[in-house]
């Protein structure tokens, strides 16, 4: 794996830890890429029977690296939405469907695919008082890493359309509220909650935790919003909405849309 993707096993847990702390975890290609291939991997190492998802520095994970993709919306616009399929698609379903339960250990601000990955983990532990959110529509986007099915299962359909539309920050404490599921815990004792959580989970029936996890599946239909998220996520990344939020972001200016 490459230094943005720290990868350990001990006892059974298979640990994923993001490292780009100067950029708050920020996804790049580099790490989203090194996300993809270390979770096939742990999914087929018979040796891995829990994994652990956690971050360095003070984020968990800002969501998509937005200079990562100005980049790419300069210099190939028509495939600057490509990343949904190729990358997003591929570790939300790897997190929800590999046959061994996987925990998420979120100490810090968690928001955009970052929380989508968090949600498409089984079991959550947060740290009391940080940043989540949604955040898509404030680059003219709109949810991918299966955000569509799991955050309306966690907090109702209402709420998640509010999340969703305006984009609030919120805190898990305000999820908790509102029937998110997890610990919350100090910051920092997050990451050695999870890594307890994943050892636990790790010296359980792992046969039976791999069968629950696909009749819980069942009424999320994954693939299914993978795939019309990928589709809607295509359309918003070619609108002038989206290239002058991204801009806009970048410059540290308030972006203004015109509807297309």
């Amino acid at each position: 794996m490459t230094d943005v993707l720290i990868v350990t096993r001990a006892e059974g847990v298979a640990e994923l830890r993001l490292n780009r702390p100067e950029a708050g975890n920020a996804l790049n290609t580099e790490l989203k890429e090194a996300l993809v291939a270390a979770l096939r991997e742990v999914a087929a190492d018979e040796a891995v029977r829990a994994v652990l998802l956690s971050g360095n520095g003070k984020a968990f994970c800002v969501g998509q690296d937005l200079a990562d993709l100005a980049a790419t919306l300069d210099a190939e616009p028509e495939r600057a939405s490509e990343t949904v399929a190729l990358h997003y698609n591929p570790i939300t379903q790897a997190l929800a469907t590999m046959e061994k339960p996987v925990v998420a250990a979120v100490h810090g601000t968690c928001v955009g695919a970052g929380l989508g990955f968090a949600l498409a983990c089984d079991l959550q532990v947060w740290g009391a008082g940080i940043t989540l959110a949604t955040a898509f529509s404030k680059v003219g986007l709109t949810c991918d890493s299966g955000l569509s099915a799991t955050l309306p299962a966690a907090v109702g359909a209402a709420r998640a359309r509010e999340l969703v539309l305006l984009g609030n920050p919120f805190t898990p404490e305000d999820g908790i509220s509102w029937g998110l599921a997890g610990s919350v815990l100090p910051a920092d004792e997050v990451i050695a909650a999870g890594a307890a959580l994943a050892q636990r989970l790790a010296a359980g029936p792992t046969a039976a935790y791999a069968a629950s996890k696909r009749l819980l599946a069942r009424g999320v239909a994954i693939e299914a919003t993978l795939a019309a998220e990928a589709e809607e996520q295509a359309r918003c990344g070619a609108t002038t909405d989206h290239q002058a939020a991204v801009s806009a972001f970048l410059a540290k200016e308030r972006a203004s849309f015109v509807g297309r």
